[in-house]
């Protein structure tokens, strides 16, 4: 591979922006796509998968590159040329690169595998944290797992399309896909594409979500015709999948704290056209209130970790903190001890996560049932979702049902 300035450039540029300004690692990588519209597919699927494969491994090309926080550009050049010596890339002859030192960067990188914070390229609170909760060998399985980088998963809009309909139109395109029997909504690209660039993307035929957060909507067993709540709607990707499964008939109450995120989901439901979605924005504990006992089917997609979308979102190794954690834990607790009472009696309600965490998972169920209002729901089901064991994020759902009077 020869290396191209400008590109190069981009690189080092989103770093700084990823690592020094606290930027997230997807914005500025779509940022940097349009950089320069006369790049083609490789130029772009270069500066992405480069920006996305250092930010992931940044600790372990530190630590060979011998670098410290904060890393001023001459620090980026000299991780860049890690990342560059490890995959065989011949450096070129410039300023930049002139005293790389070549065979101690493959020495480096040999002694450092053998350890699993540098090998996995972790935090060591991180590491230790995932290591109590899930113990040895499960976390280490796991964390390769979350190293590994993410699918392209689509979910199929069935308001206006179905599978089939949609894989052959993507095959046309020549995407190709593949249908795995236990996600009965997803497609799963076998080579990465900019899918938003399709007319079947503009028209609303599909979503990108994971399979694993395709799993939700349907495990809370909602039905056309019933009253919903998405209590943390966000941008909305389980409302929609939600609206779908509801076939437009019934209410789907979209909630969220942040109304910039209701007017993202509020553009993606035209596109989808998904029509039975309200949205309110929780400014005051009246919102809440108003809707007690009122809910057929209650979502609480709670604030997480986000420990199970590491492949996803690997800058966030580096943004989480250990207080965010503990915090988080706490915020959880009160979201379902405050949105569970939206549940009429006789209803179902779900608390997912995108953690692999237990802390945050079945451990925060188990504490809730003992509450006051806990003590009116019954437990029915979990699923642990591990990347390790499916290939996809990890996720947690629970589906609890609160008793009639």
């Amino acid at each position: 591979m020869r290396l191209h300035r400008n590109l190069v450039f981009t690189v080092i540029d989103s770093l700084g922006f990823i690592f020094n300004d606290g930027e997230y690692a997807d914005k500025v990588v779509a940022r940097a796509l349009k950089k320069d519209k006369r790049w083609g597919s490789a130029d772009r699927k270069f500066v992405a998968e480069t920006i996305y494969e250092i930010v992931r491994w940044k600790r372990l090309y530190m630590e060979i590159a011998e670098v410290k926080d904060p890393l001023d550009r001459d620090k980026l050049w000299r991780i860049f040329a890690v990342w560059a010596v490890l995959r065989g890339i011949t450096l070129p002859d410039w300023k930049y690169f002139e005293e790389t030192p070549v065979r101690r960067i493959k020495g480096r990188y040999d002694e450092l595998s053998k350890i699993r914070k540098f090998r996995e390229s972790i935090p060591d609170w991180m590491d230790e944290l995932g290591v109590k909760e899930l113990g040895e060998k499960k976390w280490e399985t796991e964390l390769a797992a979350q190293n590994e980088q993410a699918k392209v998963i689509l979910r199929v809009n069935t308001l206006k399309t179905t599978r089939e309909k949609l894989r052959a139109i993507l095959m046309d395109l020549n995407i190709d896909t593949i249908i795995e029997k236990d996600y009965p909504d997803a497609l799963i690209l076998k080579e990465r594409a900019n899918v938003f660039l399709t007319d079947a993307f503009k028209e609303g035929l599909f979503e990108v979500q994971d399979a694993s957060s395709q799993l939700v909507a349907r495990f809370l067993e909602v039905e056309p015709g019933m009253r919903v709540v998405d209590t943390c709607a966000g941008a909305g990707g389980k409302t929609l999948h939600m609206a779908s499964l509801m076939q437009n008939k019934g209410q789907l109450i979209a909630m969220d704290l942040y109304e910039s995120k209701l007017k993202q989901l509020k553009l993606r439901a035209k596109r989808n056209s998904a029509f039975n979605i309200e949205y309110r924005i929780i400014d005051s504990t009246k919102v809440i209130k108003k809707l007690h006992e009122k809910a057929d089917r209650v979502l609480i997609d709670a604030p997480c970790s986000g420990l199970g979308v590491l492949k996803r979102n690997p800058d966030s190794k580096w943004k989480l903190q250990p207080e965010f954690v503990d915090n988080i834990r706490k915020v959880q607790a009160e979201v379902l001890e405050s949105y569970s009472k939206i549940v009429k009696p006789g209803g179902k309600m779900v608390y997912a996560t995108c953690s692999v965490l237990p802390s945050e998972n079945q451990e925060q169920v188990e504490k809730f049932l003992k509450t006051e209002i806990g003590k009116e729901f019954t437990f029915i089901k979990d699923q642990k979702v591990l990347a390790s064991e499916s290939g996809f994020d990890g996720f947690y759902m629970a589906l609890l049902e609160r008793k009639n009077k």
